[in-house]
Formats: structure tokens, sequence, C-alpha cells
């Protein structure tokens, strides 16, 4: 799963930042342009819990590999688009099913114990950011060439036609996992959530033969099915973890959003200097990833104190980047965010299953991906209302956000920690 996870990320990241130049190229202007690409980020937000819930149902093999081949398709349209109508076309497959690494993790969920989760969760992440840092490269080289952009797609869809061949060859054993759970459970390890949130369980016992049948059944039962799902998540006391999310999502793009233009600004730094220290800063994250670990085993696998923690760090070193004075200083903030950020990306997923349940494990992060994805539309709008202000504007703001997601993890303190000891308890 690491090396799809790794193949993942490279295509796209070859294939994305190219996008704007070709459109461009067939004649749309700016704002059709954008429209595309916001239209593209409203499939995602929609689409993200529907496609999580729908891979509970009909499980984790037929879910990822209709995601990865349709996927596929896009990238494969994208490669033929020589008007603007076809650019829009090839995006809605894309924008719809491109959630391969959402599944991924919620497999990875389903085969590991909680107490090795956020160590497998720190691993992928770094294998899909390892990608996520060479295809850029590769795609740059290969624009140079005629045609480059055509040729860029049509490489990125067998990218994921090959990803489809190799989750086709992993060794599948959905029954013995749901007997694995099932034998879990009845030693108590999910007594909490399942006082919690047990209209969202399904029964582990039958979660093979289920997700097989579920594969047949009429597409009406299936969407019925994924709705009473999704309601059971909207009712559930999950509000708090993905407004915290949510929170730390906007403050750490808002850090982001005039970064090249801020340390213009404020420090004479071309734009070549914010890249390279962005990518920089990318690499740490990997670095981040693996060190997640040790980092666990030195909190007893305590996730909420690892999450409060990170989150009150990434707040100090956003709030040091806004004063900061000389170039030095955002150099120090961006490396240490870097780590922060990482982790508690990891752990915030992490607590969402472990509060949730590992067997919707699909929806929960379908519904994290829609939180993240509201984030990416509101981050942009309150980024252009904070840089009327200052260059600062931005980060400061994001500082206050990051401020009010801490409070709200101190107020349900007693809720993580009561749960944080049953689990250890029983491990």
């Amino acid at each position: 799963l690491f090396l799809p996870s790794f193949q993942d990320l490279f295509g796209v990241s070859m294939v994305v930042p190219l996008m704007n130049l070709h459109i461009k190229s067939l004649g749309a202007s700016h704002t059709v342009a954008g429209i595309i690409g916001s239209l593209y980020g409203i499939m995602q937000l929609f689409s993200s819990t529907f496609v999580g819930c729908w891979s509970d149902i009909v499980g984790r093999r037929y879910s990822l590999l209709a995601c990865i081949l349709l996927s596929a398709l896009g990238y494969f349209l994208l490669g033929t688009s020589t008007t603007v109508f076809l650019f829009a076309i090839s995006r809605v497959p894309v924008g719809i099913f491109k959630h391969t690494l959402s599944i991924s993790k919620a497999l990875l969920s389903d085969l590991v114990s909680e107490r090795d989760r956020p160590l497998v969760m720190g691993r992928f992440n770094a294998a899909s950011s390892v990608g996520f840092i060479l295809g850029p490269v590769v795609g740059g080289y290969l624009a140079e060439l005629e045609d480059g952009f055509y040729q860029t797609s049509f490489i990125c869809a067998s990218i994921f036609l090959l990803n489809g061949g190799l989750v086709w060859m992993l060794p599948w054993s959905e029954e013995n996992t749901g007997n694995r759970e099932h034998q879990q459970r009845n030693k108590g390890t999910d007594s909490f959530s399942g006082k919690a949130d047990g209209d969202l369980h399904l029964k582990s016992a039958s979660n093979g033969a289920m997700a097989s049948d579920s594969l047949f059944q009429s597409p009406w039962i299936q969407v019925a099915t994924v709705l009473k799902r999704i309601k059971g998540i909207a009712c559930s006391n999950l509000w708090d973890i993905f407004l915290v999310r949510l929170l730390m999502s906007v403050a750490i793009l808002l850090y982001y959003s005039n970064f090249s233009l801020a340390l213009e600004e404020r420090f004479g730094v071309k734009p070549l200097f914010a890249g390279y220290l962005m990518s920089y800063s990318s690499a740490l994250g990997v670095l981040a990833g693996c060190l997640l670990g040790p980092i666990t085993r030195l909190y007893q696998h305590n996730t909420y104190r690892i999450l409060l923690h990170s989150s009150t760090l990434t707040c100090t070193l956003i709030l040091l980047y806004a004063s900061a004075l000389s170039i030095w200083m955002v150099i120090l903030s961006s490396t240490f965010l870097a780590f922060s950020t990482t982790i508690g990306r990891t752990c915030i997923i992490d607590l969402e299953l472990t509060i949730g349940g590992n067997e919707a494990s699909g929806t929960l992060l379908g519904v994290g991906q829609s939180v993240t994805s509201v984030g990416r539309i509101v981050a942009p709008l309150l980024s252009g209302i904070a840089q009327e202000f200052s260059p600062c504007g931005p980060p400061s703001l994001g500082v206050g956000l990051a401020l009010v997601a801490i409070l709200i993890m101190n107020a349900n303190k007693q809720k993580y920690c009561s749960h944080g000891n049953v689990k250890l308890k029983n491990q």
C-alpha cells in the first residue's frame, strides 16, 4: 500500500502544476480557469463522504479499484483535452472518485491495531510526500518536450492503471480481518466508542460477508445505506474533533496562503527562495512521518496529548512567523512547523478513528476530507480580507483560529482522556 500511495501522488503532482498553463494555452480566461478549479474542489467536498461511506459498505477492495480506474480514466481524458470543454469534462471523474489515499488509509486502519496506527499512518504519509516532492520535478522536465502536457497526463493515467494492478494483487482477507476485530471487541477494546457511536458500527464478524453481498445490492439500497450512515455521523458526538480539524486546517492554509508574497514584501526575498523553503519543509515533513513511532512511544500512545502539544507548537510557530524580524526566524519557524503539522494531521485522523470506531473508518475519513475541503474554500477568502490590513494578517488570523482549536481540545479533555485510559488498559 505504501508503493501505490507513493505512485499516486507522484503521478498527480506531475500533472497538477502544469494544468493552469495548459488551460490558458487552450484559450481559457483566468475566470474560466478559476471556475473549473473551484468546481473540482466542490465535487471533492461532496463526494469524499459518500465515497468513503460506500467503501464501508461494498468493501475496500472494490471501492479502491473503482476509484483508481475511474481516476485513470479522468487523467486519460485530460491527455486528450484539446478544448476547454474536454478539459472540464476530464476533471469530473477525478473530482468525484479521486479518494484513493483516503480509502487506502481506511484499509490500513482495518489491518493494524490502534496502538500501531499512528506509526503506520505516519509512514504512509511519508511515502506519499516523497511522491509529491519528486513529481513536480519530473513533470517540469516532461513539460519542456513537444506535447509535454499530453505525455505527462498519459503517464499519470498509466501510473494509476499500474496501481490498480498492484491493488488487485494484494493478498485480500477481509473475513479474517473482520473476525480479528470481532475478537478484539469481545475483549472490550471498543467499549467506549460502542457507547458513544453505536449507530456507526457494523457487526465485525460479518464484515467480509456483508461487503461481498453489498456489492451486488441494488444501487438504491446502497445509496440509502450511505445516507443512513452519514446521518449517524452527523448525529454523533464527533463534532468537536471535526471542528478542531477545520480550524487547524484553515490556520495552516492561512500560513501558506500568501507565503511567497509576504516574504517578498517583508524581507525582499525572491519567490525562488520561498519555493526552496517550501520544498525544504516538505522534505522535513517526510522525516516527521518516519519519527511518529518513537514519538507515540514517548507519549505512551496517548494520541490526544500528542495532538494537543503539536497544535500548541503549531500555533506558537505561526505566531513566531507573523512577528519575525529576520528571515532566519522564518526559516526556524518553517523547520519546526513541518514537524508539528505532519504529526498533527496524523494524530487528528487517529483520534477520529479511535473515538468514531474502526468499522466506519471510510465514512469518518471521508467526512474528514470534506471538512478539509471546506477549509480550502474558506481560507482564500479569509486570507484576501486579512491581507487588506497587513502582509502578516493571514498568519495572525491563523494564530487566533489555532488558539480556538486548542481551547476546544482542552474543554473536551475528559472525553479523550477517559477513552485513552480504557484503550490502554485493555491493550
